[in-house]
């Protein structure tokens, strides 16, 4: 019999990496998981990859033919394929990615910045099936997102478009980890309605459960089930999230004019309390010829590990082209 053939998808996050085997179809043939150590050198993570990486040779030995490997991380350059400046890992300045996977795996290595392939990975395998124009949002610890334009990935001139998280939301506003003030990231993600809360809890006579509370203390799941049960500094904290970005959407649609904008990432598990604001403060700040033309959906790979898929999309784009 055949082998059938196959890329391998990996998700490089700060705590920890996911790595999976997928067909053509997309189908999830094998997926593992593994630690980063971002705190630690960028050698203790190959070590790691490659424990995993055996591994799966192991267990699916002659049945799989693999063909390549695509990378979503952050901060990354597709064209050197490179890490730049990651501020989350201890792994230097310059992180040589794709030559020290290929190093360990012995297999073509692409890598592209992780909102990219999440959005060519909604393209391929979720909602955007048959859509040109579309962007993908990632609502996480900070905001990424990717734009597919004329159904290619929307890279720029030193294959950094799309840091939606870091343009200006509020003027001199909070400083973010880029060194910035008032970036989008700062609100519109776990990290910034968490950080509402807080600063709410203490500028404000509002009343909540989270008076009080450290940063450290207040846990975003928790903000959203107590925003569900009424809490007003929790309810305000998404609307702020909600506003700011339903605003740089509608900047969004100005420049692009995309058929959808999907969310995805860990805030959007708070459904419509992200949700509802978005869309209603997107359209209030449309030009009139785009009103109701562009929709906001939650990605249909929220809970498919779509990191994977789109990663893995990634490498098999590459082998097609």
């Amino acid at each position: 019999m055949k082998p059938l053939d196959a890329v391998i998808g990996i998700d490089l996050g700060g705590t920890f990496t996911k790595i999976g085997v997928v067909d053509k179809q997309g189908n999830m043939l094998m997926l593992d998981r593994f630690p980063s150590r971002a705190d630690e050198p960028f050698e203790y993570f190959l070590e790691e990859l490659q424990q995993s990486f055996q591994n799966i040779k192991k267990t699916l030995g002659e049945h799989i033919n693999l063909l390549a490997i695509g990378v979503g991380a952050p901060d990354t350059n597709c064209f050197t394929g490179e890490m730049e400046n990651p501020p989350n890992f201890k792994w230097g300045e310059v992180v040589p990615l794709a030559t020290g996977i290929q190093s360990v795996t012995k297999l073509p290595v692409f890598v592209n910045n992780d909102a990219n392939v999440a959005a060519l990975g909604e393209m391929i395998y979720g909602g955007g099936k048959g859509m040109k124009h579309l962007v993908v949002v990632t609502l996480g610890t900070g905001v990424g997102s990717g734009f597919i334009v004329d159904g290619k990935l929307h890279i720029g001139h030193h294959g950094m478009a799309g840091e939606l998280g870091h343009v200006n939301a509020v003027r001199n506003g909070r400083l973010c980890r880029c060194g910035l003030y008032g970036c989008l990231e700062q609100y519109s993600s776990v990290t910034g309605v968490r950080k509402s809360v807080r600063i709410l809890a203490q500028e404000t006579d509002m009343p909540s459960r989270f008076r009080g509370l450290s940063l450290e203390e207040i846990n975003g799941e928790e903000v959203a089930n107590a925003a569900l049960a009424g809490d007003e500094i929790a309810k305000e904290a998404f609307e702020i999230a909600g506003k700011l970005l339903g605003e740089k959407l509608a900047d969004v649609v100005a420049f692009f004019n995309p058929e959808a904008i999907f969310l995805t990432g860990g805030l959007v598990k708070a459904g419509k309390l992200i949700l509802e604001p978005t869309q209603k403060h997107m359209e209030q700040n449309l030009l009139h010829i785009y009103h109701d033309r562009t929709k906001i959906l939650i990605s249909d790979l929220v809970d498919q590990e779509g990191a994977v898929l789109g990663a893995a999309a990634l490498g098999w784009e590459n082998i097609d082209n």
